[in-house]
């Protein structure tokens, strides 16, 4: 019995023997351990460490800045993938759920980040008095509101355009939720989710500058970061400061997309719906260095064990059971229609109440206009961004090796601050006599119209390779191509990266339609334009109207263009 115990013994001493990929991936591993803990030292400092290490321009203080940055971005990253595994999946399998949850998140996309900052900050800083935990954890919902709702609707998408035949699968082996969740929805969106993360994390640096400095009445607290770096470098007119900052960003976006991103695409990659496989797959080299590694596996061994036992414990759903949301019950339908109505019933007239007592019919007026002109501009920018857009991220996304050249240019270019670019499109303007109506709209989109690319790579990556293959076999090409294959293959990841970033221009009119630098200020009418006079003239009942009217008319847009179009894709282009 030793004899042939023995064998399988040395076998697995041999197999967990640590090799050279070990030592390199402890190594990695340790120093961002290192890293983390180092930031996450200052996040837990007394409150008055912040007047005692006030930011400044020296360089040398970057690195540091660069690493809270990045923890903050990442906190709220995990936040937002948790966000979005509920919400968005609650949306998706549930009719009454969805009802209510899309449309508050088509809301919530177009309420501006100071908006929430208003109503947030004292809640996070009187859960933790006196330490700049409170202010880092609002700081980190600042961004959490800037990632989580794109990511939230490509899930939805996702879920909603799962084909056919894996749903009557699921039906016929009865997987109950849980395990449908883990062997079908959560692996069939993966591929986009991660890209819209991506997205997410570059469309975060937008409002870094803001999210870092937090202002209570009369008190600003302002956290150690690149955008609290950039912020100030801008007030103080430094173009060295604002060179320093952006170079350090392009170097903390290369490290995060190298030992984060590309490793999780190239993972992802396993999960694209296709009959064929890949002839040309996602390639990164943490990833291959991790799959070489004996203990890794070994240390991750317990939570694969705990994650079988789990699903074991988890009760089967019986085959005859099949539930139609609402559609057993029409009373209980109509009933839950009644609620949802007269919620929306009060809560307009308690809006309604609000503006007629505290703002005249002129301002109503004025706020209408100036929602009509932002739109305008909105439309013409998302057209232009599409018919640029479209055609680059099919190619592509159809090229893997390519796009791994481009992902972290891609990256960098979302993530690069459009403020960087404020006092350039100033000196322009004013330069040469421009229209600031005309000239300043280009820069509501320039942290947006990345959406729009993200998005239609995913989709196109997304395409399987047999459907792809018979294309070719059959010589589909030319516009024919587009209309037969790629078009349909994109269209859902279209429609969600065009709806987030025509959001996202509306939330972007508040900073691009009022630029200051120095002492030159241009205006641009619209919305964003009255927010912003309005905020600064510390009109609160303008404000709240401004935003009212902004969400009222991001809603109204989405219910009548966006959504018939999700479920155009949704009925017509399903594979």
């Amino acid at each position: 019995m030793t004899t042939t115990r023995l064998p399988s013994f040395s076998r697995m001493l041999r197999l967990t023997r640590p090799n050279r990929e070990d030592a390199i991936a402890f190594a990695i591993l340790s120093g961002l351990a290192v890293l983390v803990f180092r930031a996450a030292e200052g996040a837990v400092a007394p409150l008055s460490s912040l007047n005692l290490e006030p930011v400044t321009l020296a360089p040398v203080h970057l690195p540091y800045y660069a690493l809270r940055t990045v923890l903050r971005m990442f906190a709220a990253l995990l936040a937002s993938t948790v966000f979005t595994l509920v919400v968005a999946t609650l949306a998706a399998r549930s009719r009454h759920a969805g009802r209510l949850i899309v449309p508050a998140l088509d809301i919530l996309q177009s309420v501006p980040i100071l908006g929430f900052l208003t109503f947030t900050v004292t809640f996070f800083m009187n859960l933790f008095p006196g330490n700049v935990l409170g202010v880092e954890l609002a700081s980190v919902f600042a961004i959490f509101t800037s990632q989580a709702w794109n990511m939230a609707f490509s899930f939805y998408q996702s879920l909603r355009s799962v084909p056919g035949d894996l749903e009557e699968v699921c039906q016929g082996f009865a997987l109950s939720p849980v395990r449908r969740f883990l062997r079908l929805d959560l692996p069939f969106a993966t591929p986009a989710l991660v890209w819209n993360a991506m997205m997410s994390m570059s469309g975060g640096w937008f409002f870094v500058v803001a999210s870092e400095a937090i202002t209570v009445g009369n008190t600003t607290a302002t956290l150690p970061g690149i955008g609290s770096y950039l912020a100030m470098a801008i007030q103080q007119q430094n173009f060295h400061a604002v060179g320093w900052a952006v170079g350090t960003m392009a170097l903390v976006i290369l490290a995060y997309d190298q030992l984060f991103f590309r490793p999780i695409v190239a993972w992802a990659d396993r999960f694209r719906f296709e009959q064929t496989a890949s002839t040309d797959a996602p390639q990164s080299w943490f990833h291959d260095l991790l799959r070489r590694t004996r203990l890794l596996p070994v240390v991750l061994a317990p939570l694969a064990t705990l994650g079988r036992l789990l699903l074991a414990l988890e009760p089967r759903a019986r085959r005859q059971r099949v539930v139609v949301d609402g559609a057993s019950n029409p009373w209980l339908e109509r009933l839950w229609q009644a609620g949802v109505w007269l919620g929306v019933i009060a809560a307009l007239g308690w809006t309604g109440h609000y503006v007629l007592t505290s703002l005249t019919l002129q301002d109503m007026a004025q706020a209408l206009g100036d929602a009509v002109i932002t739109m305008v501009r909105v439309i013409v920018l998302i057209v232009l961004a599409s018919l640029i857009w479209v055609p680059l991220g099919v190619m592509i996304g159809l090229r893997p090796r390519l796009a791994e050249r481009v992902q972290p240019i891609a990256q960098f270019l979302a993530a690069f601050p459009a403020n960087v670019l404020f006092p350039f499109a100033v000196i322009a303007i004013v330069r040469f006599g421009l229209a600031p109506d005309v000239w300043l709209s280009p820069l509501m989109i320039l942290g947006t119209q990345w959406y729009i690319l993200f998005n239609v790579i995913a989709g196109a990556s997304a395409i399987p390779n047999d459907l792809r293959e018979a294309a070719g076999m059959f010589g589909v090409r030319g516009w024919q191509w587009w209309r037969q294959v790629a078009l349909p293959g994109i269209f859902p990841y279209y429609i969600t990266g065009a709806l987030t970033a025509s959001g996202g221009s509306w939330n972007a009119s508040i900073v691009a339609e009022v630029v200051t630098w120095g002492d030159h200020h241009l205006r641009a009418h619209g919305l964003g334009a009255y927010i912003a006079d309005a905020t600064t003239a510390g009109n609160y009942p303008q404000v709240a109207l401004g935003i009212a009217v902004m969400s009222l008319f991001v809603l109204g847009f989405n219910r009548l263009v966006w959504r018939p179009l999700y479920a155009f894709g949704e009925r017509r282009l399903r594979l």
